[in-house]
């Protein structure tokens, strides 16, 4: 008995070796936000800024979420803008990691007096 492909004259997949670029990882969410707490261990909680246009009354919008990020060597300060990307999940709450500090919280330009 033929294989179904041959007796159709299909040709049967061939499957070639992904490459490394395909796989690598998928796209991974990334969000920047100012640190708000860094109290816990290797932890810190950022808030993201979201605004949009209020869908029925047309009126700009600010809302806030916050997240879990894991802090490795423990850089982040409160009131510093860092950059966070989606991670798996490290535990019950925290699924992101700190990729960079974009802003210190020292380094705001000063305004002369």
């Amino acid at each position: 008995m033929k294989p179904l492909c041959q007796a159709y004259g299909i040709e049967p997949l061939k499957f070639k070796p992904m490459s490394l670029s395909e796989t690598q990882r998928g796209h991974r969410k990334a969000r920047v936000g100012e640190v708000i707490s860094n109290k816990m261990t290797k932890t810190i909680v950022v808030r993201v800024e979201r605004r949009f246009q209020h869908p029925k009354f047309k009126k700009v919008v600010t809302s806030y979420a916050k997240f879990y990020a894991h802090d490795d060597k423990e850089e982040a300060e409160v009131g510093d803008r860092v950059k966070i990307v989606e991670t798996r999940p490290l535990s019950k709450t925290k699924s992101w990691r700190l990729v960079e500090v974009v802003e210190k919280v020292g380094e705001v330009a000063q305004v002369a007096v």
